[in-house]
C-alpha cells in the first residue's frame, strides 16, 4: 500500500492508506483520532463539520484500521498548517511520517511558502516528532479559560 502521496512511508512494511474524509462515518472516525490525541481541544460533531469544511482533513488505515488522520489548514498569507496525529499504538511505525509528507506536499500544491504546527505541549511524542522535521517552537500559550499549554512551530526548511 502507498499513501496518498503514492510513496511507501519508510519504517513500515505497509504504508498507510490515506483517504480524503468523507461522509459522517469518516468524520466521527476523524473526530475519534483528533478527540484522543488532544483531549482538551475534544470536539463535537457540529465542531467537525465546520473543520470539514475548512480544512483538508484526511484519515489514515492500515488495511480497515483507522490509524491517525491529519489536518491541513490552507495557506492564509502564504502560511499553512499540517498536523499529523497518530493512535498510540501504531506510533513509530512511519505512519506520521507519511500523514505529514502527504499534508505538507498538498500545503506545498496550494502556495505555501510557510509551514507551522500546533502540538499540545503534553504530547512530548508528537512534539519531538515536529522537532525531528525540522519545526522550531514560536509560541506557548494557554487559551482563555483553559489549563493546557499549547506549542506553535514553524517549519525552519523550505515548504
Amino acid at each position: 500500500m502507498t499513501s496518498g502521496t503514492g510513496r511507501t512511508a519508510p519504517g513500515i512494511e505497509s504504508a498507510p492508506r490515506i483517504e480524503p474524509v468523507t461522509g459522517e462515518d469518516m468524520l466521527a472516525e476523524w473526530r475519534h483520532v483528533h478527540n484522543v490525541i488532544v483531549p482538551p481541544a475534544a470536539m463535537t460533531p457540529d465542531e467537525a463539520r465546520d473543520r470539514l469544511e475548512r480544512y483538508r482533513l484526511m484519515n489514515a488505515y492500515l488495511g480497515d484500521v483507522l490509524v491517525g488522520c491529519s489536518t491541513v489548514r490552507p495557506p492564509r498569507d502564504g502560511v499553512a498548517t499540517v498536523i499529523a496525529r497518530v493512535l498510540p499504538p501504531y506510533r513509530g511505525q512511519g505512519i506520521g511520517s507519511a500523514l505529514y509528507e502527504d499534508g505538507l506536499t498538498h500545503a506545498r500544491v496550494h502556495g505555501a511558502r510557510i509551514v507551522e504546527t500546533c502540538v499540545l505541549a503534553a504530547n512530548a511524542e508528537g512534539l519531538r516528532f515536529a522537532e525531528a522535521r525540522g519545526f522550531v517552537e514560536t509560541d506557548r500559550y494557554v487559551l482563555d479559560g483553559e489549563s493546557d499549554q499549547w506549542i506553535d512551530l514553524r517549519l525552519t526548511t523550505r515548504a
